[in-house]
């Protein structure tokens, strides 16, 4: 019998509504205000919460299951993914998302904050998405 702690990925999963949320936002805002540098440090700070909220149910699924252990971030998602969590073409987003973590938290200073990254816009459907693979993978491994 497996342990899941359906807590911790329940509110990390909800919390990705609010990330979506923030996301929309942040477009709206910065394309009437020409991405001030509030909003570009906001964008960094949601793409950041992305990362490790999706890393975080990512690690809670590996961990519940005992698949592999993971060696980076892009190897959570890809772990995931090859068991059947969620569909190739959003392991491309998220993989993407995931690369970014480096970047942001590493060589901040000389990250591009002058443009809305290209993810911000796409993030809330992927978000949508990884809810209910993730939540459709956890139903079909207790079955």
């Amino acid at each position: 019998m497996y342990f899941i702690n359906h807590e911790q990925i329940n509110e990390r999963l909800e919390f990705l509504g609010v990330l979506a949320h923030s996301c929309k936002q942040l477009e709206q805002q910065w394309n009437a205000n020409d991405g001030d540098l509030i909003l570009q440090l906001a964008q960094e700070r949601v793409l950041h919460l992305a990362i490790e909220t999706v890393t975080d149910v990512g690690s809670l699924l590996i961990d519940a299951f005992i698949l592999r252990d993971a060696s980076s971030y892009e190897d959570i998602v890809e772990i995931v993914q090859g068991e059947g969590a969620y569909s190739e073409a959003l392991t491309a987003t998220l993989l993407e998302l995931v690369k970014l973590r480096k970047p942001l938290v590493q060589e901040f200073v000389n990250w591009n904050r002058e443009q809305l990254h290209p993810l911000i816009s796409r993030l809330p459907e992927a978000f949508d998405e990884f809810g209910v693979s993730v939540k459709a993978f956890i139903q079909k491994e207790l079955a």
